[in-house]
């Protein structure tokens, strides 16, 4: 089989041979009954352990096993596993770029004539059906829709006399005031990339605006233009002026609210996720709160699906088991038992706003009244998210400009495009 995109840079023959191992133990482990795999984001252990070992004491004819994966482990773990053929019957993923690989190279079990056949229009969300629709086929099982805002202490704001910035000057003035303060005014990380680009993606909607934000990330228009320059300059700006941790650029994303929690820090861009993340750490919730990055305009929030696809190689008894088990696993009863490990609400038609996590109301709120984009390394191919990713790396480091940045994404753009 030929892939349709380049792998990310891991340690391919080493990632091959042990999901070769794994896969063959599994195999070997397996004695009667019907035998599953799913790989899963780590974060969502505790849940997931429970609730698998549940559905296989209820379910004596179905064994399902559970790995677990950081986020960009999981992105490395699938992508070698696709080419070693050792994918796991089911695994998480998101959708745009990222989950249409698996879908544009047949890895994907296409359950559009499933889900028409039990009415999973009743079942789940119109736009969360589409968002899981990639390459014309329904790719996978939605497990949630999520959207992006500023998450903030509200404690520290108070302290510095601090409000809710409603325009971009203001937001610039909230960051001065906190630095001048000794306090890290946005917490992002720089490993892998795709932390940063949460903040570089709202300086080009803020320059840019949203018609031409969406003709950018369709390329219709070519990146090399002033709104993106205008938007790397200001990424470099707020690096110059400590606007973000010490060192960030090699820090690990999955581990940004540490500096939030601490108070080392006051704000960070995150889904609604974080409230199940402020539970699980015991914070106090009433010190956090939410507004919509003050881009101008309509100020609009970023967004994308998750979903857990399924192989495609599936025969009919294991995919009706994988089902079996996917409703089991996103029930409401596993809801009111583990709801900080879910990102709520699910995207079903019966699904309701979780009551201990105020801020995903809000959240949702304001991505109704203000519309959505899809989160940039959703929207692009991954060679191109890399090459931003890239840029936001040299850029910060002072090894290019933000006008050659903005030239290098084009290039890359243009590059792919002659594939």
């Amino acid at each position: 089989m030929k892939m349709k995109r380049r792998f990310g840079v891991v340690p391919v023959l080493l990632f091959a041979v042990l999901g070769s191992l794994w896969a063959g133990g599994q195999k070997a482990a397996s004695s009667g009954g019907i035998q599953l795999t799913i790989w899963q984001l780590n974060n969502k252990q505790t849940a997931l352990d429970v609730i698998t070992k549940e559905f296989n004491a209820a379910n004596p004819g179905i064994t399902v096993t559970a790995a677990y994966y950081d986020t960009d482990g999981i992105k490395d773990a699938s992508k070698v596993a696709a080419s070693s053929k050792t994918l796991p019957d089911m695994w998480f993923n998101w959708g745009g770029s990222l989950g249409g690989f698996y879908a544009e190279n047949g890895l994907t079990y296409d359950l559009t004539a499933y889900a028409a056949a039990n009415n999973w229009k009743n079942t789940f969300s119109p736009g969360a059906l589409n968002l899981c629709t990639l390459s014309g086929k329904l790719s996978g099982y939605p497990i949630s829709y999520n959207v992006l805002d500023v998450y903030y202490r509200k404690d520290i704001f108070e302290k510095y006399n601090l409000k809710v910035p409603t325009t971009f000057e203001e937001f610039e003035q909230v960051c001065a005031t906190l630095k001048q303060n000794g306090i890290t005014p946005i917490s992002t990380a720089g490993l892998y990339g795709w932390h940063v680009m949460r903040f570089v993606e709202l300086l080009i909607e803020h320059y840019a605006g949203a018609e031409l934000h969406d003709r950018l990330n369709t390329f219709q228009t070519s990146f090399n233009n002033n709104a993106v320059i205008q938007a790397l300059t200001k990424y470099k700006e707020f690096c110059d002026k400590g606007y973000f941790p010490t060192g960030f650029v090699t820090a690990d994303p999955n581990n940004t609210h540490m500096e939030v929690f601490s108070g080392r820090a006051a704000m960070d861009i995150q889904g609604q996720w974080y409230d199940g993340n402020i539970i699980r750490e015991k914070q106090d919730m009433s010190k956090f709160g939410t507004f919509a990055f003050p881009s101008g305009g309509t100020n609009r929030l970023s967004a994308f699906a998750e979903m857990i696809q399924l192989n495609a190689s599936l025969s009919p008894e294991k995919l009706d088991a994988c089902i079996k088990f996917l409703d089991f696993y996103f029930s409401k009863n596993s809801i009111t038992r583990f709801g900080e490990y879910f990102n709520l609400p699910l995207p079903r038609l019966d699904s309701e706003m979780p009551a201990d996590q105020p801020n995903v109301a809000v959240m949702l709120a304001a991505s109704n009244k203000n519309g959505t984009f899809t989160i940039t390394d959703q929207a692009f191919p991954t060679e191109i998210a890399d090459e931003l990713f890239r840029v936001q790396d040299g850029i910060a480091n002072n090894q290019i400009t933000p006008r050659d940045g903005a030239a290098r994404i084009q290039a890359a753009i243009e590059a792919y495009q002659k594939k």
